[in-house]
């Protein structure tokens, strides 16, 4: 299958007051390389930079995700994420690739596709 997400974080800037949505400022979110953000070989992983959005009136960062060779998606009754921060839209997503499971915390499901149908 291929599954599409958007995944949310905190931006991890200073702030000033001329502060606008649009590209991340920092450049570890700008360019962050996959493998080094999940801990692990994710080779079917398309991930595209982090982009600065507005939620609630606060810049957050948003990225899209897109995954192949995923067997089944599911997403936790409980998220496993920490809840001490300001809410993000979205909750943990977990997919199973190559008989393994990825945990994606604060991403929302945009699309599924399943090509074998």
């Amino acid at each position: 299958m291929l599954v599409h997400l958007q995944q949310y974080k905190h931006e991890e800037v200073q702030f000033d007051d001329n502060r606008t949505t649009g590209r991340s400022q920092t450049e570890d979110s700008v360019d962050k390389d996959a493998q080094a953000y999940f801990g692990e070989s994710v080779e079917q992983m398309d991930v595209e930079t982090w982009e600065t959005v507005e939620y609630e009136g606060d810049p957050i960062q948003r990225r899209d995700v897109t995954l192949t060779g995923v067997t089944s998606v599911s997403v936790p009754d409980r998220p496993l994420e920490d809840e001490g921060d300001a809410p993000l839209p979205g909750t943990t997503v977990q997919v199973h690739v190559d008989g393994g499971i990825e945990s994606l915390e604060q991403a929302v499901i945009v699309e599924v596709q399943d090509s074998e149908v």
